[in-house]
């Protein structure tokens, strides 16, 4: 090798040496160690205790941008103009996660929130914790445990985001480009020491309870959409109101529903918890027309879980919203239209709990909880992923080479309430029932996920709480899983879906996972 083409190869060796261990480095276990086995019955005796609580975590959106093409994405080419509001010189973007990049806030509309439950039987103290956004990794939800003091008596916290498509990003895939993390680390903590605050001050508040829970299945089936082959979805809306067995006041109310709070869609600039936010306000403090209370609230603390989701689940934009209360209708992605779905919602919620309340087996005065949890390791063979993972554009490492760490549970409360906790987007078919092995699928097998989650689970209350504990992206029947010609479906192009999950042997493994831990 001549001296020249040496002065060009070496250096470039050097560079591609430094990238690799950079890469290495970024891909380093997060949380080493870290295991969950827990396996926990009962006390013979329980006595029901639930605290809750709620604590605003809107990140501050301190600058200004004008969208000069309508576009929703900040490019200067485009003539995009930023204010530097703070007058520090630095455009503080505040990227949202949920649909492309480079979409910086321009304010906000209304707060996001960590709500929290605490249940105590007088053995086991669960926290129940759900975060207006687009998801937390596996690392974070740890991170958040381990701060919480011993004091506090949590035996097992279950940490969940709602997905809401209006916050900012917190996975790290919706920033400025592809190649640079869209998480600001100071919101982050934020994020972290809020969600710590919640469930301690939910635990200081604990009081006697009786818990009463309703499902309603007809009325929010018509505001909700499955947008991929085989049509599967869980068109139920699972509740759960704690009272004071003392008072006999509202202490809060569980609000369960499998769709993609993005009713707003990808052109919304300000931050919002979306359908989410409406239908917890109302559920609270009622419903009014001009100054006459229409419905009355229930009180407490409103509490929004998402379901199962994926496949994908959501108000389409062509699914049009009538208001309740005015009567008028909206199609268009609108504030006004996620006004109307949270007055549809919050008005079957409270008639739902009003019907319970004459049934007495939807009514728990003692229930002992059993809780089931286990880590697990996943492969990731996305290469977007891995790419993610090497630049640190996804901040959680690997737990070994080219595999993650991730967690299932299952909570039980009496013999009434099932809860599985799933940690990412699943497919309804996995839950409900519908795995087909279409033609042009990229593995020639049958359904591996078999029998449905939901048939395994017991009690007459069957919750499946999407988002916990992590965000792995979507959860793909591995018989249905196609990314390869000829699709599925007579689909021209590759569905949606597999982009944004880890790999098809997800699936089985998980579903593996929350069956064992069901039915252990």
């Amino acid at each position: 090798m001549n001296r020249r083409l040496r002065r060009i190869f070496l250096p470039l060796l050097l560079i591609l040496l430094v990238l690799m261990v950079w890469a290495l480095f970024n891909g380093k276990d997060r949380t080493p160690g870290y295991k969950v086995a827990l396996h926990i019955e009962p006390p013979q005796q329980p006595s029901l205790q639930v605290g809750f609580a709620k604590i605003d975590i809107t990140p501050v959106v301190a600058d200004r941008w004008t969208d000069a093409n309508q576009d929703a994405r900040f490019d200067k080419r485009d003539g995009d103009k930023w204010e530097d509001l703070n007058q520090n010189g630095h455009f503080d973007a505040v990227w949202m996660a949920g649909y492309q990049n480079k979409k910086p806030a321009q304010g906000v509309h209304d707060p996001l929130w960590v709500r929290c439950m605490v249940i105590d039987d007088g053995k086991t103290r669960v926290a129940l914790a759900s975060l207006d956004l687009i998801g937390l990794g596996h690392n974070e939800v740890v991170n958040i445990r381990e701060r919480i003091r011993a004091s506090a008596g949590i035996t097992y916290a279950i940490i969940t985001s709602t997905h809401v498509h209006e916050g900012p990003d917190t996975i790290g895939l919706w920033g400025e480009n592809y190649f640079f993390s869209g998480t600001d680390p100071a919101y982050m903590e934020k994020v972290r020491s809020c969600t710590v605050q919640a469930i301690e001050t939910a635990a200081a508040r604990l009081r006697p309870a009786v818990l009463r829970f309703a499902t309603d299945s007809l009325g929010a089936a018509s505001m909700l959409a499955d947008t991929r082959p085989p049509l599967v979805y869980d068109k139920n809306v699972h509740l759960i109101q704690a009272l004071d067995a003392q008072a006999d006041t509202t202490l809060g109310t569980i609000l369960c529903w499998g769709n993609h709070p993005e009713t707003l869609g990808s052109n919304n600039l300000l931050i919002s918890s979306d359908f989410p936010h409406y239908w917890r306000e109302y559920v609270e403090k009622g419903i009014y027309k001009g100054d006459s209370l229409i419905v009355k609230g229930l009180g407490g603390v409103a509490i929004f879980f998402t379901g199962a989701i994926g496949g994908l689940m959501t108000t389409h934009s062509d699914i049009a919203i009538t208001d309740p209360v005015s009567g008028m209708t909206f199609a268009k992605e609108s504030f006004e239209k996620i006004d109307a779905q949270g007055k549809q919602l919050a008005m079957l919620t409270i008639r739902a709990l009003d019907s319970a309340a004459h049934l007495p087996d939807h009514i728990i005065r003692q229930g002992g909880i059993t809780l089931r949890a286990k880590t697990l390791e996943i492969p990731l063979s996305n290469l977007y992923y891995k790419l993610a993972v090497a630049l640190k554009v996804i901040d959680r490492g690997y737990s070994s080479w080219n595999r993650m760490r991730t967690e299932v549970a299952y909570l039980q409360i009496g013999d009434a309430i099932g809860m599985l906790c799933v940690p990412g987007e699943i497919y309804p078919e996995m839950v409900d029932g519908g795995i087909e092995s279409p033609t042009g699928q990229d593995f020639a097998i049958a359904p591996v996920e078999t029998p449905p989650l939901r048939s395994l689970m017991q009690g007459k209350q069957r919750i499946v709480l999407g988002l916990a504990n992590d965000e792995i992206g979507y959860i793909i029947p591995k018989s249905q899983w196609d990314t390869k010609p000829p699709f599925t479906y007579n689909y021209q192009e590759a569905p949606y879906g597999e982009v944004n999950s880890t790999g098809p042997e997800t699936a089985p493994l998980i579903y593996q996972a929350l069956a064992e831990v069901i039915q252990k």
